[in-house]
C-alpha cells in the first residue's frame, strides 16, 4: 500500500501544479471582462465574447488534443499546451494597442494551450489508484486549481483595476482621438501581468520537458470492453452536466463584480469587489479540499446532488434578496461548486476502460458551456436585469441535481454502466 501510494504521489504532485496554472490563467478573466466592458464600452453580451472566445476553445481543440497526446505522448503534449499557452499570453501585449479584437484571440490561443493540458490531465488523475476514489483524487488536484482561481482575482485586481476607469458618459465626451488614446493607456494594464504569466508557462514548459512522468495505461484492470464512448449512458448524460457546471460556475464569477456593483446590493467599485471574486473561488477550494476526505466515506452522487441543491437555494436567495444578504449568498455558492467538476468527471469515465481517452475529450469539449452560458446569461442581464439573469445558472444546478440523484449509489452498488 505504502509503495503504491510513493509510485502515484510524486506524478500526482507534479500535475497538480499544472491544476493551479490553468486556475490562476482562468480566474483572471473575471478580472478583465468588467476592464474591458468599461474601456471599450461595451455590452454584457459583447463582453462576454471573451468567455465565448476562451472556453469555445475547449468545443473546437478537445479531440484534436486528445490525438495529439495519442501522438507525442503525455509529457510531450504537456510542454506543447505550455507552450501554446504562453504565446496566447505574449499575444496580450500586442493587444493593448490593436484593440478589442486582438484581445479575443489572445484569450482562444491561450485558452487552446490550457485544453492540452486539461485533455491529458484529468483522465491521468483518475487512473493514479483505486478507481472508487478517483473523484477523491481528482477532487484534491481540483483543489489546487482552486488555490488559482483564489488568488487571481485579489492579484488582478491590484495589478489591472488599481486606475479608476472613466464611465461610458465621461469616455463619450472626449474627442476621437482622445478615446482611443485612453482606451490603449488603459488596455496596457494587462501587458505586464501576462508577460509575467508568459514567463512562468515557459519555464514550466522546461521543467517538464526534463521530468520523468509515468505513461497513461491503455486499460484501467477490470475495465469494461472497448467501444463507443457514447455507448455510456452515464457518459453521455456526465457530458451534459459538465456543460452545465462549467458554465454555471463561469457566469458567476464573470458576473460577480458588476453584480456587487449594483446599489441595492453592495455599490462597490470594480477595483473593490474584486478582492470578493477571489472568496467565490477560495469557497470552492476549501470544499475541495474537505471533499477530499468526505468523498472517501459518501457516495460522489450523493455529494453532488446535496451540492448543488443548496446552489440553487442560494442563487434564489441572491436573485430575490438584496443588500449583504444576497451578496454572501451567492460567494457561498463557490463553496458548493466545489466537488462538482471532479465529481462529474470521474463518474463518467468510470469504467469505460480504452475508451477513456475519448470520453475525456469528449467531457472537456462540454467545457464549452463557460463560452455558451455566459453568453446566454448576457443577454438575460441586458434584457430583463442582471440580477435575474442569475436564474440561468440556477436551472444549470437543476440538471446537476438530477444527475447526482441519478447516480447517487453508483460505486457502493458496484455499477459500471
Amino acid at each position: 500500500m505504502q509503495a503504491g501510494f510513493d509510485r502515484t504521489a510524486g506524478p500526482l504532485a507534479i500535475v497538480t501544479v499544472l491544476f493551479f496554472m490553468w486556475g490562476l490563467l482562468t480566474a483572471l478573466n473575471d478580472v478583465l471582462i468588467p476592464h474591458l466592458k468599461a474601456v471599450y464600452t461595451l455590452t454584457y453580451v459583447q463582453a462576454m465574447l471573451v468567455q465565448f472566445c476562451f472556453f469555445g476553445a475547449y468545443f473546437i481543440v478537445s479531440i484534436p488534443a486528445g490525438a495529439l497526446i495519442r501522438r507525442i505522448g503525455y509529457r510531450a503534449g504537456v510542454v506543447a499546451g505550455l507552450a501554446v499557452a504562453a504565446f496566447g499570453c505574449l499575444l496580450f501585449y500586442p493587444a493593448a494597442s490593436a484593440g478589442y479584437a486582438l484581445f479575443l484571440l489572445a484569450f482562444f490561443v491561450l485558452a487552446t494551450g490550457i485544453t492540452v493540458l486539461q485533455v491529458a490531465a484529468n483522465p491521468y488523475v483518475t487512473i493514479l489508484g483505486n478507481p472508487a476514489t478517483a473523484s477523491s483524487r481528482l477532487t484534491l488536484t481540483q483543489a489546487f486549481n482552486s488555490l488559482g482561481t483564489t488568488v487571481a482575482p485579489a492579484i488582478g485586481g491590484m495589478l489591472i483595476l488599481s486606475d479608476t476607469v472613466k464611465s461610458d458618459t465621461e469616455v463619450a465626451q472626449l474627442s476621437a482621438a482622445a478615446q482611443a488614446a485612453y482606451r490603449a493607456h488603459e488596455a496596457a494594464a494587462v501587458q505586464g501581468p501576462y508577460l509575467w504569466l508568459a514567463a512562468a508557462l515557459l519555464v514550466l514548459g522546461l521543467c517538464f520537458a526534463c521530468a520523468r512522468l509515468p505513461g497513461i495505461a491503455g486499460r484501467e484492470e477490470g475495465a469494461a470492453d472497448s467501444g463507443s464512448p457514447l455507448a455510456s449512458r452515464r457518459l453521455v448524460l456526465g457530458v451534459i452536466g459538465i456543460f452545465a457546471y462549467v458554465g454555471a460556475e463561469v457566469s458567476i464569477g464573470s458576473f460577480m463584480i458588476n453584480f456587487l456593483g449594483e446599489p441595492h446590493i453592495a455599490g462597490l467599485s470594480a477595483a473593490a469587489a474584486a478582492p470578493y471574486v477571489s472568496y467565490y473561488w477560495g469557497g470552492a477550494m476549501l470544499g475541495r479540499f474537505v471533499g477530499f476526505a468526505v468523498m472517501r466515506k459518501v457516495s460522489p452522487g450523493r455529494a453532488l446532488a446535496f451540492n448543488a441543491a443548496c446552489s440553487i437555494a442560494l442563487i434564489l436567495v441572491a436573485v430575490f434578496g438584496k443588500g449583504p444578504l444576497a451578496m454572501a449568498a451567492l460567494l457561498m455558492v463557490g463553496l458548493c461548486n466545489s466537488i462538482m467538476f471532479p465529481t462529474i468527471f470521474s463518474m463518467a469515465l468510470h469504467g469505460l476502460g480504452p475508451a477513456t481517452g475519448q470520453g475525456s475529450g469528449l467531457l472537456c469539449m462540454a467545457i464549452v458551456g463557460g463560452a455558451v452560458l455566459p453568453f446566454v446569461q448576457g443577454l438575460a442581464a441586458d434584457g430583463a436585469g442582471l440580477q435575474l439573469s442569475f436564474l440561468v445558472p440556477a436551472a444549470c444546478y437543476v440538471y446537476i441535481l438530477f444527475f447526482g440523484l441519478k447516480y447517487a449509489g453508483m460505486y457502493r452498488a458496484g455499477r459500471t454502466a
